[in-house]
Parts: structure tokens; sequence; C-alpha cells
């Protein structure tokens, strides 16, 4: 699976600008993601996946200056360059709940061939919690999908992940007919966005339990999902970073063990044939700096889908939707006060949410390729009333066999 993204924004209003800000005159960047999807089945019960990956390009501003990052393929590493990597290594061991079993096709770390209907499976090694959590059938996949950080994932929860998005530990998931519970607890980054992780698991882990429903009114299907997540981590506290003098200095509050809680909803549902919608909201206690993911600490979005069989394109789809990311009240004082995060810190700030609208159409020009025209609307990036708006364009072209 291939996936080369080409992005551009133009000149947009900026009355300053600051370390982490995203720079106010036009910037083209190209991004190329290449992944190969290896699963072997050992017996009945277990499975071996190994996903090879290469990946390079950069990010408008060095992936600064917008909390809602607009291109999901983007991470932030130091360099451009395509570099090779071991995204997933994991052992699955699937263990059936009854005898009823299910057709399942071929996909990404997924075999085809008969499998339980209620099931238990357990997950260990290297994988993204993405591919667990926080699924949605609309709006979850940054390749064939939405592009944008806080339309493809829960943006407040701060999902622990190495610079790169994956993680380290166990997913435990029980399957029912109706229902799904899954629960994991990983490691977690040694450093901020870094690309180590931390052993110290007594100390810093990050945790996450999600329940999901699946119902089917009226013939179309639906799925609601709670999540819950607490993460301990080396981080530092927005509060105790603002210094008398009214400077801030949060490496210095950083301690082992800090806690970083919050949960989400997540809602999909079928209203017409070939036409869905989808909605999440995300709550973050906002006390502590962002450690893995981005620095929202409340947001909401919803948006809708459509596939192309409604005008006899079957492949293709079209899909708007919008999201409004917001900041604790500790967070917008600290970045106020001229304080920065790993993503985002204009060295003041005219506090506003950051609202974005994505829209886009996706256009299978063949079996295996698919062409996407995206377009974002950033307000107020960085939540900065003083910068912006930032109107956003790319193009994506996708490759899977």
């Amino acid at each position: 699976m291939t996936k080369r993204a080409n992005a551009r924004y133009g000149y947009f209003p900026s009355l300053y600008e600051g370390t982490n800000s995203l720079p106010p005159h036009p910037e083209r960047r190209v991004s190329l993601t290449a992944t190969v999807f290896l699963s072997y089945r050992v017996n009945s019960w277990t499975e071996l996946v190994f996903d090879p990956e290469d990946a390079g390009g950069k990010g408008f501003g060095q992936v600064t200056g917008i909390a809602g990052f607009p291109n999901g393929e983007i991470t932030r590493v130091s360099s451009a360059t395509p570099t090779l990597y071991v995204a997933r290594g994991f052992v699955r061991n699937t263990w059936a709940i009854g005898s009823a079993t299910q057709a399942l096709e071929s996909g990404p770390n997924q075999l085809a061939g008969a499998q339980p209907v209620c099931r238990f499976t357990l997950s260990t090694g290297k994988f993204a919690l993405t591919d667990y959590f926080d699924d949605n059938k609309y709006s979850h996949d940054p390749r064939s999908q939405f592009m944008n950080w806080s339309l493809m994932y829960n943006g407040a929860w701060d999902y622990p992940a190495d610079v790169r998005g994956y993680a380290i530990g166990g997913i435990q998931e029980l399957t029912m007919r109706g229902w799904s519970l899954r629960a994991a607890s990983v490691l977690e980054p040694t450093e901020a966005n870094g690309p180590t992780f931390d052993t110290r698991i007594a100390k810093n882990r990050g945790e996450a339990v999600e329940w999901e429903g699946r119902y089917r009114p009226m013939g179309h299907g639906g799925a609601l999902r709670v999540l819950g997540f607490l993460n301990r981590e080396r981080a530092g506290t927005f509060r105790d970073a603002m210094l008398p003098d009214g400077t801030t200095d949060l490496a210095a509050t950083r301690r082992p063990g800090t806690k970083k809680y919050g949960f989400g909803l997540n809602m999909e549902q079928e209203i017409a044939k070939d036409v869905g919608i989808f909605a999440r909201y995300d709550w973050s206690d906002g006390k502590t700096e962002a450690w893995a993911f981005t620095q929202i600490d409340r947001s909401v979005s919803g948006g809708i889908s459509a596939q192309g069989r409604l005008w006899r394109r079957p492949g293709d789809v079209i899909a708007l939707a919008s999201v409004r990311n917001y900041l604790s009240g500790d967070d917008r004082r600290y970045l106020a006060a001229g304080g920065i995060g790993f993503i985002i810190g204009d060295g003041r700030l005219n506090y506003g949410p950051e609202s974005i609208t994505e829209t886009y159409y996706a256009w299978q020009a063949a079996k295996q390729w698919t062409l996407t025209l995206d377009y974002q609307r950033v307000m107020n990036p960085a939540y900065n009333r003083d910068r912006g708006p930032v109107s956003i364009g790319s193009l994506r072209v996708h490759w899977e066999r």
C-alpha cells in the first residue's frame, strides 16, 4: 500500500510569529508512505504480523502551527528522506467462544478464512493503538478518508506512541455478537514526541479501555464507542510552569508518573444506502503537556460521507466534515505567557477555538489507484485569533494491491 500527498497553502494574515508558528508565506510539501502488510498463520489460533514501512516528507512549518495538523501521514521526524523501519511486529492469539464462525476477507493484517463470531484476542508486540481503538467507518484512515489529525482520531487522546505513531505493549479484546470490549497497556515515549520508549512501566505507561456497541436500526449499520484513557508519563504541568516573573519553564516541571486522563465518544451511522454520518466528542483533563500526539484538550467533530454508487461511480467517495478544537484554562494561560509545546506556540495568544472544515473527493481511477482532491480551511490556527485563516489544498495518490 502506497500513498503520496502533495499539499500547498498560500499567504494568510498574521500579526506576529513565534517559535512554533505556521509560516504566513506559501509552502508546498510532499509526503510519501509505503507499507507492506505481512501475516502468517501458525495454527488455527496464532498469527504473526510484520509490517515494514517506508515514509518520508516534510510537513508545513516542520509540522508546527496547527493543533489539528492537515496531513495524517506526516510525523514529526527530523529528516524528510524516506526511511525504512518496522511499523508493526506482533503475535495475535485468538480463542473461540462457541462454535459459530464467520467468513473473513483478506485485508491489511488480516488473513482470509473462518473467524469465530465470539472470541477473545490477545495481541502482543509493536502496533498502533489506533489500529484497535477509536475506529470509525467514515473517518479513521488518512490514506483514504479525511487527512486532518483531529478528524481521523480522537484529538484529545494523547495516545502513547513513538514519533512515527507506533507503540509497544499488549491489547486484549473480547468480541461478542453485538458488542466488544478492549483494553491496552503500552509503553510511553521517553521524551515528548520522541523515538524511544520508556521501559519504567511501574512509573510510566499508557492505558486505554473501550466499549463498542454495534446495532442496525431499520437495517442500517451503526456503532457507538466509549473510550477512557489514563497516561502516566514524564510530562510537565502548565500551572507549575508559570513562573512569578511572568515567564514559563515547562521542562523544569517534568516528573515521572505525571497523570493525564480523559475520555471520548465516537459514533457512526448509515442513514441511507451508501450514505453515512459520524461524530466524536473528546475530552482530557488539560493539566499536562501533550506527550505523543497533539495539543488538544477538548474537541467536537462530525461529518457525512457518500459513496459514488449514487452517481454510478461505485468506487468514488465524497465527504465533508468539521471539527472544533479547544484548550483548557491552564493550557491557554501557559501559551499566552509565551510558552510553547512540541507542536504549537506563537509566543503569545489571543485565544479562539481552532475550527477546521475539510472536504474531499476520492476518484477511483482504476482498480488499484485512487486520486483524491482535498481542501481544508483552518480558522484560528493554534487557537490564535491574530493569525489565519489558512486554506490548504492537497492531491493524494493512493495505490493498493
